[in-house]
Parts: structure tokens; sequence; C-alpha cells
């Protein structure tokens, strides 16, 4: 009995339980991966109607997920799944399907009900993303599960890229939970992928070296290959055009291998130290741009499982030139196998899930995204520790030269002084980006800190007075419950534009001081001109709706707290911040959209 209790106890940490093939959903579960529990059936032929799968349900035409595993590999025909669901929590009577693969074309959800109901949806990226119940890069489904009530689910898959079903219930709150954190992931990766080929890009600009573009267009292309794997091409770029989300996989895996074929010859010199391994190489890239060609035209069935084993034999052949490098006495190939091994290994695993070999993990599942972000990191480092070697074998060439060569070296130190001029230049306009807010381009928190407090040493020593303005938007947290952060984004660009706008004739410093509000310093300024500039200020946020891409114009308003310094009386600034914060508050007292100095807050 000890293997049993073990078995309950497993089921029990998933969050629901299965009995003699029946899901039970307990109370409190968020989320409830389907594969240990379900049956499924292989249609070869693809023929079956619903009529035809719900009379083999519960006969040995179907039978358990071999080990669970949801990936089948390129299969003709189709796949049926099914699966009995008790639903036992009354606080959770809507649930979300999810199928965790976004690649698969057609798609067919069936639920019996026990008065004999049945409602058939529909989906995959042969329908327009915009058909889907949830804008999400993988296929899902409403369910309407009713506490106590058995309800049978049938699944259907047909596709011709990988047959995979991992299936996943999730609670509306557990799906947004975890939207929230893959989208923070996907964005983690691609933003370190954005770093690396801005950074390479100036390089490139700078050295002119065929090894940093190569590498650009490597980063470029597998970028665009992970976008297709994860269904965020489809979601992003071609949301309407199922062609291209049928073509984009097979074509951006065409392009990758060109850019890492070519990467390796330029990188590793293969012309002058493999001149055989070079030709090899030269045919793959030839290879390659004929599967970019041929995936336009030929079925993904036929084409993609092509390029897929492809991608195995130009791992083994990468990896193959890498080792003849090293061992001809090329010291960055140590570094470009690291990299490599990093990268190839997950590539090597996301295929072989791909034909079902490998069953569908997180690791699994995203191992490319880990691997490829470490060999983008490594490769770079392997370029600049390239370009130290080419600049050590300069000096050495420099130290046994002839006046003429040294006349060259001179020439070619002077270039890389300019070079690192315009490094130092980037720098300076990198540190000056720095200083601004990511959303609405004003000034930051801590920038306006320092700028305040030398405006405010140099008014107590000119004897002028200086004006602070608070500016808070009011309700915006409503604006963000009711319409969403993307409208409310685009809320406080708008509000950024017109208080700028409104202090254009002023020597005003402006900043955004966090959240949805904003701070003005006002320079040689009494109170009276200070209320009037507030004013103004008021006047241009509240003259007519904000317009956002993401939802309705919004109407919004602001409250605002002036407070003017007298020289000499104050030298700490949070003193000042404080008074008119005091003042901004004084503000929403009264009814918010208006304009109160800290002499009527006192």
């Amino acid at each position: 009995m000890a293997w049993l209790t073990a078995f309950a106890v497993a089921l029990l940490a998933l969050g629901g339980s299965a009995v003699a093939g029946t899901i039970e959903l307990a109370p409190g579960t968020g989320e409830l991966a389907l594969s240990p529990h379900v049956d499924y059936r292989h249609d070869t032929t693809g023929r079956d109607t619903v009529q035809d799968a719900w009379a083999l349900v519960g006969t040995d035409a179907f039978a358990p997920l071999p080990g669970g595993n949801p990936a089948f590999g390129f299969q003709d025909g189709a796949f049926w799944v099914h699966a009995r669901i008790i639903n036992r929590d009354p606080a959770e009577v809507r649930w979300l399907l999810v199928q965790t693969y976004p690649l698969s074309d057609h798609l067919d959800l069936y639920l019996r009900y026990p008065d004999g109901r049945i409602v058939h949806q529909t989906g995959g990226d042969a329908l327009p993303f915009g058909e889907r119940v949830i804008r999400y890069r993988h296929p899902n489904f409403l369910l309407d599960l009713p506490v106590g009530q058995p309800v049978d689910i049938l699944f259907r898959v047909q596709s011709q890229s990988s047959m995979q079903v991992p299936l996943v219930l999730y609670t509306p709150a557990a799906f947004t939970e975890l939207s929230r954190d893959a989208q923070f992931s996907i964005g983690l990766y691609y933003g370190i992928l954005v770093a690396l080929f801005f950074y390479n890009l100036v390089l490139w600009l700078v050295l002119r070296d065929a090894s940093y573009f190569w590498y650009l267009f490597h980063i470029s292309a597998f970028g665009l290959v992970l976008f297709c794997l994860n269904g965020l091409g489809f979601e992003y770029l071609w949301p309407d055009n199922t062609w291209l989300a049928d073509k984009s996989v097979p074509l951006s895996i065409s392009l990758a291998l060109i850019g890492m074929h070519q990467f390796a010859r330029i990188f590793l010199g293969l012309g002058e130290r493999w001149p055989a391994g070079n030709r090899v190489s030269i045919v793959a890239i030839a290879t390659f741009a004929c599967f970019g060609i041929a995936a336009l035209v030929v079925p993904y069935r036929l084409i993609t499982p092509a390029v897929s084993l492809a991608v195995l034999a130009s791992i083994l052949w990468i990896t193959v030139v890498g080792v003849v490098a090293l061992g001809r006495g090329y010291a960055p190939a140590r570094l470009f196998l690291l990299s490599w091994a990093m990268f190839l290994a997950g590539t090597a695993v996301y295929t072989l899930v791909a034909f079902g070999v490998f069953p569908k993990t997180f690791f699994t599942e995203y191992g490319v995204q880990l691997g490829s972000a470490l060999e983008m990191l490594f490769l770079s480092i392997a370029l600049s520790y390239r370009y130290a070697s080419l600049r050590s074998e300069n000096e050495r060439i420099v130290s046994d030269a002839n006046v003429q060569l040294e006349r060259k070296v001179a020439q070619r130190t002077r270039e890389l002084r300019n070079t690192l001029d315009q490094l130092e230049e980037t720098a300076a306009r990198l540190r000056e980006s720095g200083r601004r807010d990511g959303l609405t381009g004003l000034y930051n928190r801590s920038h306006f800190h320092d700028a305040f407090e030398r405006l405010l040493v140099e008014c107590n020593r000119e004897r002028q007075s200086l004006s602070l303005l608070m500016v808070d938007l009011d309700y915006f947290k409503s604006i963000n419950d009711e319409h969403g952060h993307m409208v409310g984004d685009d809320v406080l660009r708008a509000a950024a534009q017109r208080i700028g706008d409104a202090l254009e004739p002023h020597e005003a410093l402006l900043a955004r001081f966090g959240g949805e509000e904003f701070v003005v310093v006002l320079p040689r300024t009494d109170l009276r001109g200070a209320v009037a500039v507030a004013e103004g200020v008021r006047r241009a946020i509240a003259s007519r709706p904000c317009i956002s891409q993401h939802g309705p114009p919004v109407r919004v308003s602001a409250s605002v707290g002036v407070h003017t310094v007298v020289p000499g009386t104050v030298d700490d600034i949070e003193d000042a911040l404080q008074v008119a914060d005091q003042a901004l508050y004084a503000a929403k007292a009264h009814g918010r959209d208006c304009v109160r100095t800290s002499i009527s807050a006192a």
C-alpha cells in the first residue's frame, strides 16, 4: 500500500486528483497539467469524425500517454485526447484550457455535459490570431465546469508541425499570474539579445570587422526563430496572416543556420586554417539558402522535418570545425566551442522534443533560450578576445617591423584612437539615457535631485526666488484598473508631453517624480508667476482626452501644489519638496483638478 499512498500524495501535489480516469479539481487548485491523466488515440488517417471518437471513448482504442509525454513528433493523421473532469471548487466555475505549444494548425475542443449538451470550440494557427478567446501566444479555450458535474473533454489536434498536446487547466487568476511571469521572462531574454545586438553593432560600425556583422546577423535571425517558435511572431508580427505563420518557422531557421555557418567560417578563419572544411561550410550555407526558398512553397510537414534534421547535422559540423581550429593553434576557438556548447545543447534538446525523443519539460522547452542567451554572451566575449589577440599580434609585428611598418602601425594607432573616442562618445550618450525616464522620456528622479540642488544654490547666491510645482494626475489608479496598464502608460506619456509644451516658454526643469507624479522647478519665479504657470499646466493636461493605441480616449485632470522658496530660507531640497507635497495634498483635498500654494495649505 505504500506505493498507492505515494501516488495519491503526488496527485494532490499537482492540485487535482484522478480516480478511474476522472480528474477532480479540488478547492484551491490554480493549475493542473492534464498529460498524466488523459487518454489518447492516434487516428492515422485523420478521417474520424467526432461521433466516431465519442463512440471509442472508454474502449481500448484510447490509452494513457506513454510516460505522460504529450509530444509525438512529426506524425500523419490526427490525435484525439480524452479526459473526464469533475470540478469540486464552488469558487471557480470558469477555467481556461491552454495548449502550451503554439505551432499546431487545427485544434478542436468538444465539451460534453451530463445533460447531453456538446460545446465545440476551434483554435490553432490556421485561424487568425484575433479569434482566440484570450490574446495569448498559446492556443486557449474557455471552459464552463459546473460544480460536481462530470464533464467529458475531447480534444483533437491535426497539424503539419510536431504533434504535441501539452494541455494545462488554469483558473483565470492563475493564468494571469502565469502570463505575467512568462512575458517578463521572455522580455528579459529579448532584452539581453537587444543589448548585445546594439553593443556589437557599435563595435561593427567602428571596427568594420566581418565577424561582428555575422554575429549581428546570427542574433537577429535566431531571435526571429525563437519569436516564431514561442508564438510571439503570430501574436505581434502577423496575427492575421496564417500563411506567414505557417512558413515563418522553417524560413527563420534557414536564415539562422546561414548566419551560424557564416559566422563560424569568418570567426575561425576556415579559409586559411582548413580550406576543405571551409568549402563544406559554403555548401551548407547554399543548402540552407535553398531550404529558405523551398520553405515558401513546400508544405510545412515536409520542409520542417528536413530543416530540423539539418540543424542536428549543423550542430555536429560546427563543433567539428571548432575543434579543428583549436587543434591548429587558434586560441579564440576555445571560447567559441564553450559558447556553442551551450547553444547547441539547447537547440539539440528542442529539436529532439519536436521529434518526440525527449519529454516536454520546462528545461527542454526553454533550453534554447537559456543556452542561446549564454551563447550570445560568450560569443561577444570571444569576439573581444579575438580582437585583443589580433591587437597583440599587431604589437608583435610592430616590434619586429622596419621603418615602413612602423609608419603603418602609427596610422593604425591613430585609427584605434579615433575608435576609442567614438566609444567614449557612445558611453556619454548611454550616460545621458540613464538620466531619462524610460516611459516618458523626461528626466528621472535621480537627475532631478542633482539639478534641483544646483538651482537652489544658484538662486540663493543670486538672491532670486525659486518655485516648485508638484503635479499629480487625478484618479490615475482607476484608469489603470478600468483600462489596463498599457492605456495608463499612454496617458502618462500624453500628460508628460502636455506639461512639457506648457512649460516651453519658461526656463523650467521638468522630471517624472514617480508613478503619476511630476515635478517642476521654475528658477527666478515668484509665487504669483508660479501659480500662473501651474494653472497653465493644469489646463493643458485637462484640455482634451488622451489618445491611446490600446484603448478608448481617456480624460484626465491634475492637481498641482506650488511652493516658492525665498532666498536664504531653505538649504535642504527635501524640506522644499515636503512643503510642495503638502500643497499638493491640499489641492487633492479641495476636490482635485485645482492649484493650491503652500501658503493656502498652511
